[in-house]
């Protein structure tokens, strides 16, 4: 075998770079690499380099068979550590979706413990006590004037709603009831039926239920589901089309741009693995 050392410039100082080539075997005129650290430790990969040198250096653009940066690499994790650290300096979008809804005081009665060291004492608790708060009524009218803008400040267009769904209590527009339902579906897990009794529409501020949207009862029937059925499934479609649109566009991109495939050695191949 034929040995040639000497230094490496692209690590620290006193680091050697050492190339062995066989000179017999099936293996004659393939080389090994190896990297000698100041204090004569041998090295014969590039994640034992790295596991050694840890924090203090940066090998993802070091080439183990070159002993050299690569300066495409080098390029590209300097953009990617800037984008990043843009990124991070940007302030983080409010993704607060909390409701406008006032909790009201509770006016029934709660339950009292008595804690007494006397024997003969009871503890009394109301059965009959509230768990959860009663919610202000008609608190959906908070969100009427409110409306939906796009990413270039464009209004977006209002949903329309199906002739079946009927708004419920004192000035209820279009807007309010899409979004009382709207509400309803992203604050509860129950099913949303609407206002099931008949007593809400001659005095709604009695008999309204606060856990349901401002709208009359309504029957979601099998032909609505198969509508619903195939506008997720065109919209899916669409979307299938441009992944796969955007996909062939990178794949071309990256063909007409990419780097020639370096050639390795046998340390390659053990780094690899």
């Amino acid at each position: 075998m034929e040995r040639k050392r000497w230094e490496c410039s692209a690590l620290p100082k006193g680091w050697k770079r050492e190339e062995v080539t066989r000179k017999s075997g099936l293996s004659a005129g393939k080389s090994d690499v190896y990297y000698f650290s100041p204090t004569g430790k041998k090295f014969r990969s590039k994640p034992q380099l790295a596991r050694y040198l840890g924090n203090s250096m940066d090998l993802s653009s070091f080439d183990f068979r070159t002993g050299k940066m690569l300066m495409s690499k080098l390029t590209k994790n300097r953009q990617r550590l800037r984008y990043d650290n843009n990124n991070q300096n940007k302030g983080k979008p409010d993704l607060n979706t909390s409701l406008p809804v006032r909790q009201t005081a509770s006016i029934f009665k709660q339950p009292v413990t008595k804690v007494t060291n006397h024997p003969s004492n009871k503890v009394k608790t109301d059965p009959q006590k509230a768990i959860d708060q009663p919610r202000q009524l008609f608190w959906e009218k908070k969100l009427s004037g409110l409306n939906a803008f796009d990413i270039a400040e464009e209004l977006v267009k209002t949903m329309e709603l199906p002739k079946g769904l009927q708004g419920v209590g004192p000035g209820c527009t279009d807007k309010t009831l899409l979004s009382a339902i709207a509400s309803a579906l992203h604050t509860s897990a129950a099913p949303i039926t609407g206002q099931l009794s008949a007593a809400v529409e001659k005095n709604p501020g009695v008999w309204l239920n606060t856990s349901q949207p401002l709208c009359k009862a309504f029957i979601v029937t099998d032909e609505d589901i198969r509508k619903q059925e195939e506008l997720v499934y065109s919209v899916r479609k669409r979307l299938e089309e441009a992944l796969m649109a955007d996909m062939l566009a990178h794949v071309e991109e990256a063909s007409s741009d990419g780097d020639p495939k370096e050639e390795g050695n046998d340390n390659d191949d053990m780094e690899a693995v």
